[in-house]
């Protein structure tokens, strides 16, 4: 095990690829293989805060106080399945809150600094945009998994994306770089799937994790319960996915 945590961030500047669901369910995959995880909400939407029971209205502190105060992120960590860094929709104005800092993209790197030996794995969740919560995550981040939803497949964002990260690599992070493309919601009876899937292989090749997470109703359900689907249906399809999606992230790994 190397000392320092591994960042992935978790991104799509367009909503409804199941982002949120894939930070939670890899990250309690990763734990259930004994990893430390820490899951950090960087979506004014909270709706990782909210999948694991916490009410985001109830909170004093949060991700915005660590971006624009440079308080602690211990501070705003609550310990549920995995831990979580917790947002609330304050995160909505930092961007404007941060916008006359110095190093305002380098926020979230600095936050993790005194955190990097706690956990193996640090996962974050990033705002359906590519604003500067989304470019604090991409800077601080080692990879980047990009959750695709199959139905309609947007290779534009991918490419808007993958700009953005050869823009990051140049001026704020050198190393950072692709980890994975995800296929997700995959209806696998359409037709359309199965081609949007041959046209991301074509595209990016062995980029396109092996792995595929397909439609299915536990993960509507499991967050109402404040749990990981892995919690709430262990045996189930949907669990068994980011099982095999988790072996093939450590996998990839030098780990």
């Amino acid at each position: 095990m190397s000392s320092k945590a591994k960042v992935i961030a978790f991104a799509n500047q367009k909503g409804g690829v199941a982002k949120t669901t894939t930070t939670l369910n890899l990250a309690a995959a990763f734990a259930e293989e004994g990893h430390r995880v820490l899951c950090v909400d960087m979506d004014p939407q909270g709706n990782l805060t909210m999948s694991q029971g916490i009410d985001p209205d109830s909170l004093e502190k949060s991700m915005f106080d660590v971006l624009v105060y440079d308080l602690s992120i211990r501070e705003v960590i609550r310990r549920r399945e995995i831990d979580v860094a917790c947002a609330s929709i304050d995160l909505a104005g930092a961007e404007i809150a941060m916008s006359t800092k110095i190093g305002r993209e380098r926020s979230l790197e600095k936050a993790f600094r005194p955190i990097l030996e706690d956990y193996d794995f640090i996962c974050i969740d990033t705002p359906p945009s590519l604003g500067l919560l989304t470019i604090n995550a991409l800077t601080a981040a080692d990879k980047v998994i990009v959750p695709v939803q199959c139905e309609y497949l947007s290779m534009r964002g991918l490419i808007q994306l993958q700009n953005t990260l050869s823009m990051i690599r140049e001026n704020l992070n050198p190393d950072v770089d692709i980890e994975g493309i995800l296929p997700t919601l995959v209806d696998s009876r359409t037709i359309h799937a199965k081609e949007a899937i041959e046209i991301l292989e074509e595209n990016f090749g062995d980029r396109v994790f092996a792995s595929r997470i397909k439609k299915t109703v536990r993960f509507a359900e499991a967050p109402v319960r404040g749990m990981s689907v892995l919690k709430y249906d262990p045996d189930g399809m949907a669990a068994q996915s980011y099982r095999e999606l988790a072996k093939e992230v450590l996998g990839n790994g030098k780990r």
